[in-house]
């Protein structure tokens, strides 16, 4: 079946499959796996508009069907798709290596095709990809759904694709044009979130497997919602902060979704699915008014999915109880300081106390929080070894602030694979500390397909090289499981499991380091092989426990009595 437009996700090193990979912790507290086969959102956003402007579109999730089987042939996949464009998003650095091999490999089928490129690494690196032969467009900015229809009708109709904003292109002589980016929404109330297009593109184009938003969402589905785009805060590590919003998509301010446009959203979401719903971005962000305005919206709309919501710094008794009357489903949080050291976390950017921390935990759980999910990062500006190591040696403090049966989870990750293009750490390196490995899309794609972890780090700084960032990983983790032992959340046998793991971990990131000192290239390579099963086997919860990281769900089968509701409802919804 033709599609108009096909929106496909790589792995992030291409073909992992065939490659000794130790991944090691890179994704532990994320729920994808090492390769990163989760899609961004704006797939469904984009789809959607297209589809109201009556283009057929089709998601295909490469990633996700190559950790299905081994035996899944992309190559073979790719040729039998049908399509004028192929739109690879490049959103998150870690996909430098996968996306432009999925591009050549739509090339060398479909060379009449377009392949397009989007999301915020290739709005950064927009001028290195187009002098790429296997890519034709690239559409720049986080608030592409509008021009992204515009191409696809200037397209359509051969007009001239000068007229479309934000779109950098080639002429049929290869000439490269940059159009301005000059479409960035101020509000999000014009973005269509309808997961019910998703469901009716499946259905359509009969490929379940091909669409899911990452490996095993099937079973244990989870949602979201987007209060904004774009961010207030400026985090010193972060794309998505406020100076690298300015920097890469030339966003000003952020844009928010009306509270009553995210209830809805929800409201729509629990009439395909009984899911968790994570809301995405610190509801308090605009305004308070703003929080009060969404709750009053949501209870008005009987939201009844569990909710999951973010914090950007502590919150108090009365927010959290009028979060609890409103959702009858319950409702979790996830808050990400960083780091417990206050020195580390101010200049980050991050303007909250140790206190507002500690007073926000049985302040949450007290007014019914379900459970809350903690995380703390190692190759942090200013942090050394002891500072690291600081942060979860004071989970015990923690976690004796609530009672033993209050769901709290604390998990401490290294800051990996790369510093975020565009941020302010990534634009002054050397007023951060930081020493770069990496600068251009190239030099990211080639660090992409070293063996270890360590030797993807991009970076390492004043106070840590990067075989200290991984050794105080695998140490924090070792001194993490101890803590919660001790403080009677998990029994002995789960820590000297943890604990096994994360040492075993670490014997096999160092037999690795002893291979690549190996001159000889053949027998190097006959080495890393020997290692390939075990690579693979620590893929996933290398030095944490990632099943913690589920909410309890059904899977997509148990719902498809509501989504048969909800598909009926769409038919008569305006």
């Amino acid at each position: 079946m033709r599609s108009d437009i096909i929106f496909m996700h790589a792995p992030s090193v291409y073909d992992f499959r065939k490659k000794p990979i130790f991944y090691g912790p890179v994704s532990d507290v994320i729920p994808s796996s090492p390769v990163f086969e989760m899609y961004p959102i704006g797939f469904m956003t984009i789809s959607s508009h297209l589809e109201a402007a009556g283009f057929r579109t089709r998601i295909v999730n490469i990633a996700v069907q190559m950790l299905q089987s081994e035996k899944f042939d992309v190559e073979k996949r790719i040729s039998k798709l049908n399509a004028k464009v192929f739109a690879i998003d490049l959103h998150w650095m870690p996909h430098a290596h996968g996306a432009i091999e999925l591009a050549k490999i739509v090339k060398k089928y479909h060379p009449d095709a377009l392949v397009e490129f989007g999301g915020l690494t290739s709005s950064y690196f927009y001028r290195e990809l187009i002098q790429r032969p296997e890519i034709d467009l690239i559409m720049r900015g986080d608030t592409t759904e509008v021009p992204t229809v515009k191409m696809m009708q200037v397209l359509e109709k051969g007009g001239d694709l000068s007229e479309v904003p934000n779109l950098t292109w080639k002429d049929k002589d290869g000439h490269v044009h940059e159009n301005p980016v000059t479409y960035s929404l101020e509000s999000l109330d014009e973005v269509m979130f309808d997961y019910g297009t998703m469901i009716k593109c499946v259905m359509r184009n009969m490929d379940i497997s091909g669409a899911l938003p990452w490996y095993g969402w099937d079973k244990l589905p989870l949602t979201s919602v987007f209060t904004v785009r774009g961010c207030s805060i400026n985090c010193a590590e972060c794309g998505g902060s406020h100076f690298a919003n300015d920097r890469v998509v030339c966003r000003k301010a952020p844009a928010f979704r009306s509270p009553e446009k995210l209830a809805e959203d929800m409201d729509l979401i629990q009439s395909y699915l009984d899911t968790p719903i994570f809301i995405v971005g610190d509801l308090r962000q605009h305004s308070m008014d703003y929080a009060d305005r969404f709750l009053k919206a949501c209870k008005e709309r009987r939201i009844t999915n569990h909710v999951v919501i973010e914090l950007f710094n502590g919150g108090t008794p009365e927010y959290f109880s009028k979060i609890d009357k409103t959702f009858d489903g319950g409702w979790s949080i996830e808050f990400s300081p960083d780091s417990h050291d206050e020195y580390v976390r101010l200049n980050l950017g991050k303007g909250y106390t140790n206190e507002a921390i500690e007073k926000t935990l049985p302040a949450a759980f007290n007014n019914g929080c379900s459970r809350m999910d903690l995380f703390y990062m190692n190759g942090l500006p200013y942090q050394d070894r002891k500072s690291a190591l600081y942060s979860v040696e004071c989970a015990e403090k923690l976690w004796g602030l609530v009672k033993r049966e209050d769901n709290l989870f604390i998990y401490n990750a290294p800051f990996a694979p790369f510093v975020d293009p565009g941020s302010r750490i990534f634009e002054e390196p050397e007023k951060w500390g930081y020493k770069l490995r990496a600068r251009t899309l190239e030099d990211h794609r080639k660090l992409l397909d070293n063996p270890s972890w360590k030797h993807v780090l991009s970076y390492e700084t004043k106070w840590m090289t990067r075989d200290d960032v991984a050794e105080v990983s695998y140490d924090a983790a070792l001194v993490l499981a101890q803590k919660e032992f001790e403080a009677g959340r998990i029994d002995e046998k789960t820590k000297d499991d943890r604990c096994a793991r994360t040492e075993f971990a670490r014997e096999l990131m160092h037999k690795v380091d002893e291979i690549m000192l190996i001159e000889d290239r053949e027998e190097r390579d006959a080495r890393l092989w020997e290692t390939k099963d075990e690579g693979t086997r620590m893929m996933n919860s290398t030095i944490a426990n990632k099943k913690d990281l589920d909410w309890d769900a059904g899977s997509i089968w148990s719902n498809a009595p509501r989504v048969g509701f909800g598909l009926v409802k769409s038919m008569f919804r305006k």
